[in-house]
């Protein structure tokens, strides 16, 4: 599991900023619990949120673009599962490149949550379930706020 070098949880003030979270549908289970627990983390934050779903994980980038215009932070969630074929590289640099070039052109914090697995065992260890051992729609989004905080002092 990747929990090793894990930061603590960082103190994050959230009030007052809003994050859009996306989600894509695809392994609609592990989708489900990543964007519950992606929610749930940011309205503890004391976050607004902005939901949206998508098929799948090819879609999240062009929808966190749209967020990344109207909000503070973006979180995208999605989980892509190996198969036998090459599809599963190309979707998974393809996601992460369009999600780094949103952070990057809109200025905007784009917490990465999608999950890219050879198992769906793995997906479920990573999705934040009571017996799973990792939580990334949690981790994005704290990730993302945290970064839309200090980028707001440093703004200031």
């Amino acid at each position: 599991m990747a929990t090793q070098g894990l930061p603590s949880t960082p103190k994050i003030k959230a009030e007052g900023l809003t994050v859009g979270i996306v989600t894509a549908t695809w392994n609609e289970e592990i989708c489900d619990q990543l964007h519950a627990r992606a929610i749930e983390q940011a309205r503890e934050l004391g976050a607004k949120v902005i939901e949206a779903r998508v098929m799948g994980a090819l879609e999240l980038p062009v929808v966190a673009q749209a967020l990344a215009e109207q909000c503070d932070a973006v979180v995208a969630n999605g989980c892509v599962i190996q198969g036998g074929t090459p599809h599963f590289d190309y979707v998974c640099d393809s996601v992460t490149e369009g999600l780094t070039r949103i952070a990057l052109d809109e200025r905007t914090p784009v917490g990465n949550g999608v999950l890219t697995t050879h198992t769906v065992e793995q997906a479920r260890d990573r999705a934040g379930f009571a017996d799973s051992v990792e939580d990334k729609g949690a981790e994005a989004t704290v990730a993302a706020l945290h970064t839309a905080a200090t980028l707001a002092r440093l703004r200031r």
